[in-house]
């Protein structure tokens, strides 16, 4: 049998690759996909925000929010492991917001977060730990 031959073999016909898809789609769950969605943004949010020649705060503080409106509906444990990145990464964005160095810890990919422009901080100025809207009371 030649290589040419062998190859077509153990390549799955179009109708092969139908069906494992089918198979998957019926499987899969909708947290499973959206926990890798939110990895990835994870991901990227950390990049925009450590690399400086990709440096892109705007989108970080996207990327940021996008995961906090997502992070309740995933299951609890990774949903608990979610939420340790996102702090990481606002922490991130908060020290780059001030323009401080943005250091990952443990030789990860960075994480940040926004400076609410009315909170104060223990000395009056402004705080620049990021929290969700609405959960600082009003002045």
């Amino acid at each position: 049998m030649s290589d040419e031959e062998q190859n077509e073999q153990q390549q799955p016909t179009e109708e092969e690759l139908r069906q494992r898809i089918e198979e998957q789609l019926r499987t899969v769950r909708v947290q499973d996909v959206l926990l890798e969605s939110v990895v990835s943004l994870i991901n990227l949010t950390a990049r925009r925000i450590a690399k400086e020649d990709e440096r892109d705060l705007e989108q970080a503080r996207v990327g940021i929010e996008a995961v906090r409106a997502v992070v309740d509906l995933l299951d609890d444990e990774p949903a608990k492991q979610v939420r340790s990145a996102l702090s990481e990464i606002q922490m991130l964005y908060a020290k780059q917001a001030e323009g401080g160095p943005v250091e990952p810890e443990g030789g990860a990919e960075a994480p940040g977060a926004e400076a609410p422009p009315s909170s104060r901080g223990a000395a009056g100025g402004p705080s620049r730990l990021w929290t969700p809207p609405g959960s600082t009371p009003s002045r």
